[in-house]
């Protein structure tokens, strides 16, 4: 299984966990075995078909944008970290 890491703003529909457990041998069926687990995690990652653009996705450290998005392949050691982005400043 994979190591799925959720930043403090997403822990709250995880029931608190800094980082959960998910199967799966991509991304989309990843964030699937997530959604499942915490239903409540999917309207913050993936309200639509693709990711929100609100979130940043990595696997192992690696930008899934630049990558192969949904279809990024993630092995069972791998971690896949869930980020929503900053905004702010002047």
């Amino acid at each position: 299984m994979a190591t799925v890491r959720l930043a403090p703003v997403l822990r709250a529909s995880a029931g608190g966990a800094k980082q959960v457990s998910a199967q799966g041998d991509n991304l989309a069926e990843i964030l699937s075995d997530l959604y499942e687990q915490f239903p409540a995690l999917k309207e913050q990652i993936q309200p639509e078909q693709e990711l929100s653009r609100f979130i940043n996705v990595y696997v192992n450290d690696q930008d899934v944008r630049y990558l192969q998005g949904l279809e990024t392949a993630v092995g069972q050691n791998d971690t896949v970290i869930l980020l929503p982005a900053m905004a702010g400043g002047r």
